[in-house]
């Protein structure tokens, strides 16, 4: 991997007023990045990490959606990937303990595929061999964000750290990228809505033996959701959801009794769970920001909101606000032009309103053990397997067409 050149000459000027400062190298962050090359903004990406992989990009297993897939296979992202990606070819949901289940097949709808899953590391790879071909883009790292100075009226200036000490930044648009503990979000004085669902997510690669064969698997029960999904690498990512007063108990399992609880959990629809790799673990807790903009500020991401994995949506809803944002500030004589951000705002707020009253729902109604709600969760499920229109709502949210869709993530040769 290629290391930052620290030479000071290749830091900004510190006099200079740039378009766009970038906090947060992550998924997002880089994105919005590589989806501003070519744009002729002079912009800036600040990055906590020296050149090795941010904590983000680890073994977790990223679902994308046919939406996403477009967007970056357009922005020349998902060509730098070192494994092949696994099509999700079907899709099949029920919950433990309820009749009913909605089984949906890509076929059905003329569609090879619904999406793609990536493992996050790999797909790390390939956003910073991607970044490493960009012209335009200055990235600073290791840095990091301290704070705002007094408003400069037509730009923000930015406290920054980095290897050569203190310095400031000028920038007529600031974006936090920088995750769901967002210090951006907190120096704009934006408020927050948190919510935690009780549970701890362990994740880890699982071999069965039966080989993937393109179905991506949601069992949703009283614990939460369990969820298979199918590499390229002929293995599942599993995500099992585990009650949070029982996450300790769990975490000190050895390989053979986890693999029991994941089979219990899940059933036998995928076959013998035979083993499994290292498992990480992550509380299940749903981070909102109450606005998405401040005078010329945005935010993206996780920084905007951190929801529930279940469903798959996060980085998919993250990723359409990077490319919204890029598509409003693309030949704008001012990027942080209040109208600007109104309108980008504006165009979100369909998108990100239906899928977190996705996630979210989905996450409270189907973890709800009350025996009241079985019927009406069995009946659901049914209805949902049973109506093609309904069917279709689902399949166009899981395939990422929610709302005010980025001309991006339609695919080549569709008009803005």
């Amino acid at each position: 991997m290629t290391k930052p050149d620290p030479s000071p000459a290749r830091l900004p000027d510190p006099g200079t007023t740039h378009d766009v400062v970038i906090i947060g190298g992550g998924l997002v962050g880089a994105s919005l990045a590589i989806a501003l090359e070519g744009s002729g903004l002079d912009v800036v990406l600040l990055e906590a990490s020296a050149g090795d992989m941010p904590e983000v990009f680890d073994e977790r297993n990223l679902s994308f959606a046919e939406a996403t897939v477009n967007a970056l296979s357009g922005l020349g992202v998902m060509q730098h990937l070192q494994g092949p990606p696994a099509p999700i070819r079907r899709i099949h949901v029920s919950r433990s303990g309820d009749f009913g289940r909605v089984r949906l097949d890509a076929a059905d709808y003329g569609r090879e595929a619904f999406g793609q899953v990536v493992v996050a590391r790999d797909f790390g790879h390939a956003l910073e061999a991607r970044l490493a071909t960009l012209d335009g883009v200055r990235r600073m790292r290791p840095a990091r964000f301290l704070g705002l100075e007094e408003d400069a009226g037509d730009a923000r200036v930015l406290r920054v750290a980095g290897e050569g000490g203190e310095r400031r930044l000028r920038t007529r648009l600031l974006v936090g990228a920088d995750g769901a503990a967002s210090a951006v979000r907190d120096v704009l004085g934006i408020g927050t809505r948190v919510d935690d669902y009780g549970q701890v997510l362990f994740v880890a690669r699982l071999r069965t033996d039966r080989a993937p064969d393109g179905t991506a698997y949601e069992r949703l029960g009283d614990s939460g959701p369990a969820a298979l999904l199918p590499r390229g690498d002929r293995q599942y990512g599993l995500v099992l959801a585990v009650p949070a007063g029982e996450a300790a108990r769990v975490a000190e399992m050895d390989e053979g009794a986890f693999l029991q609880l994941a089979q219990r959990r899940f059933g036998w629809r995928a076959g013998r769970f035979l083993s499994c790799g290292p498992r990480s673990a992550y509380p299940a807790v749903r981070t909102l920001a109450n606005e998405l903009v401040r005078p010329r500020a945005a935010l993206v991401g996780n920084a905007a909101q951190a929801i529930h994995p279940v469903g798959a949506q996060g980085f998919n809803l993250g990723l359409r606000d990077a490319l919204t944002l890029a598509e409003e500030i693309r030949g704008a004589p001012d990027c942080g032009d209040p109208a600007l951000l109104a309108r980008h705002a504006a165009r979100r707020a369909a998108d990100r309103e239906r899928t977190l009253a996705f996630s979210d729902g989905l996450a409270r109604v189907t973890a709800n053990p009350s025996p009241l709600l079985r019927p009406l969760r069995s009946l659901g499920l049914v209805g949902l397997g049973l109506s093609g229109s309904l069917r279709a709502g689902l399949v166009g949210g899981a395939m990422g067409y929610r709302g005010d869709v980025p001309v991006l993530c339609r695919g080549p040769g569709v008009a803005a």
